[in-house]
């Protein structure tokens, strides 16, 4: 979750380890700090809460010297607050680190014996006086690195800092926590992501699970688990400045927003050549069942594409969130198939899910957006989504890329496994062509949207109801307000209303319905009358067949394009998110880096 830069070389790099943890931020923005090593000293500088409380620090405190690191956090043990600021430090290690460390509090109590005093309550302290314990032995610090890391349980990252070497800097991982590897001229740098080197390298490589590494200025020597010397291949990275910059929009969340007909139209480019779907080829015809797991946000896009699956494919489909798709242990198919979705491809919970369908004997599937991550690696089959670089912590555009990869998908299966029929195969790869038309004309409007998000601003709750496949657009569209507006909502099937939740409803509690005019439009009427009756004001997302019903019930209307089950979650998606967004923008709250959350999320 928290964001790790190293530098060292030739040149002053605090300014540049400021602008690294600029591009980092969204992985978590509890405090920030940096360190230097000028004269074989170190200079530390840390503050509570966001980026720029450390660079008015600097300013007034400018630290020196050409090998550093930097450190943006998202509290996992003990509280926001600069004495929990990384870098940690003793007169011989500083270091910062991403992850969890699951047997610090043996480790602690081991070295509060030894006499080591702990000033934070953090896990990462513990590693600091581990290698400094291994040094005081006589040790280099390349041998007690080594050592250490062999103590060390859980899944981290780490950049360490050594008092009295100015071109030292060693790296460190385990686990899902990622460290990729930047390659320059008299310098070498570390980053959580290539994002955070942009302004750097181009030249990038990423560690594998238990690889440690040492940079100088001039090289960089990889270890492996075993300590043995190994070599990474080197990528140049396709990133740019403009990439991860807002351009002419207030917030990252709302150029995402309204990036989204490119990354669609980009997506489905990759996948559809010249009305041709090209796909990796899997066992459709044979596959009895396939399973789904994700977390948050990606974990709708699979439900989502539950409904497709079972539609055109009739292939059943098993879905749970990652983070219990494990534990629970559940009995998979003979050589079946099990697809995972993360739009990082570095999501801890979703990568442990794997190793249990690996143990199951499966093929791999996953549905990422950046092809050198560890899901990406991981898997037999790898489907890339083409959003782009996506800086706002909450998913946009990220999401409607999957779903066109998984629409994809669903359909490759129906036509494989004989339930669509050529001509209907290509009429629905055809009508997928029209989404980045259908994405813009949705985001006309803006307007419309922003009035409707008055409405919402002083609510305390908000339900969002939906049948069918709107059922768990329902559920992102909940989770978006969520997000960004700190407003309590919660999605439910429409049908589901009456069995307890319509015990909240009253004349204060507004209720987003999504009622496109499809074959469970009136069922979906009759919930909406259910909702009227006891005085709880309806916001309604329909097309101009459903308006002509919904007017007179709802609050609000907005009136979307009339679409098909297969088209209607990218028509819905972008009105709850730009709902969520403006709902927010009113409430005054900060839209890019919600309270308590990060981006990648790397820990369980």
């Amino acid at each position: 979750m928290c964001g790790i830069i190293g530098i060292v070389g030739n040149h002053s790099v605090g300014q540049r380890l400021l602008h690294g943890l600029e591009k980092l931020e969204y992985r978590g923005y509890d405090s920030a700090g940096i360190a230097t090593i000028y004269n074989g000293k170190i200079q530390r500088l840390r503050a509570e809460g966001k980026l720029v409380n450390l660079k008015e620090k600097f300013l007034a405190h400018p630290v020196e010297g050409h090998n550093g690191i930097g450190h943006t956090r998202w509290a996992t043990h003990g509280q926001p607050s600069e004495v929990n600021a990384h870098p940690h430090a003793n007169p011989k290690v500083t270091l910062v680190h991403n992850g969890i460390i699951e047997n610090y509090a043996e480790l602690r109590h081991e070295l509060e014996e030894k006499g080591y005093t702990f000033e934070s309550e953090t896990d990462t302290e513990a590693v600091a006086h581990l290698i400094s314990l291994y040094m005081e032995k006589g040790l280099s610090p390349q041998e007690a690195v080594a050592k250490a890391l062999k103590y060390l349980k859980g899944s981290f990252a780490l950049a360490i800092l050594f008092t009295g070497y100015d071109n030292l800097l060693i790296a460190a991982r385990q686990g899902g926590s990622p460290l990729a590897i930047g390659y320059g001229e008299g310098e070498m740098f570390i980053g959580s992501d290539a994002i955070a080197l942009i302004s750097l390298t181009q030249n990038i490589s990423y560690l594998e699970d238990g690889d440690w590494a040492v940079l100088s200025p001039e090289k960089v020597v990889i270890y492996d688990k075993t300590d043995q010397p190994v070599n990474r291949p080197i990528q140049k990275s396709h990133l740019s400045e403009s990439g991860v910059n807002k351009g002419k929009y207030d917030h990252f969340m709302l150029k995402e927003i309204y990036e989204q007909p490119q990354a669609i139209e980009k997506t489905l480019a990759s996948y559809l050549k010249e009305g041709v779907l090209s796909l990796p080829s899997l066992p459709w015809e044979s596959l009895t069942r396939l399973t789904i797991s994700a977390c948050g946000t990606a974990y709708y896009a699979g439900l989502i594409s539950k409904y497709w699956f079972e539609r055109f494919a009739r292939l059943p489909v098993e879905i749970d969130v990652a983070s219990e798709f494990r534990y629970r242990g559940p009995p998979l198919a003979e050589k079946g198939v099990s697809l995972f979705i993360s739009q990082s491809g570095e999501t801890i919970d979703t990568l442990a899910a794997i190793e249990y369908a690996k143990s199951q004997n499966q093929t791999i599937v996953s549905v990422v957006n950046v092809p050198e991550s560890s899901i990406a690696r991981c898997s037999d089959v790898l489907l890339l989504t083409h959003a782009g670089p996506e800086i706002g912590v909450a998913s946009t555009k990220a999401f409607t890329t999957q779903l066109v990869v998984l629409a994809l998908l669903a359909l490759k299966a129906g036509h494989s496994r004989g339930v669509l029929s050529d001509k209907d195969f290509e009429e629905k790869l055809f009508e997928l062509r029209f989404l980045p038309a259908l994405c813009e004309k949705v985001l006309l409007q803006e307007a419309k949207i922003k009035t409707i998000a008055q409405s919402l601003v002083n609510a305390k709750d908000v339900l969002f109801l939906g049948r069918g496949i709107s059922y768990p657009l329902a559920l992102e569209g909940a989770l978006k307000l969520k997000e960004v507006s700190y407003i309590h909502a919660e999605g439910y099937a429409a049908g589901e209303m009456k069995h307890g939740p319509i015990a909240l409803l009253d004349s204060v509690l507004p209720v987003v319905v999504l009622a496109p005019f499809d074959e469970l439009f009136e069922k979906t009427v009759s919930n909406i009358r259910e909702v009227v009756a006891r005085k709880a004001p309806v916001i309604a997302l329909t097309d101009n067949k459903g308006a002509s019903h919904l007017t007179a019930l709802s609050r609000d209307v907005l009136v979307l394009p009339e679409t098909t089950p297969l088209l209607s979650p990218f028509v819905y998606t972008p009105p709850l998110q730009l709902l969520a967004y403006y709902t927010a923008l009113l409430k005054g709250t900060d839209v890019d880096q919600p309270r308590n959350l990060a981006k990648s999320v790397t820990v369980e």
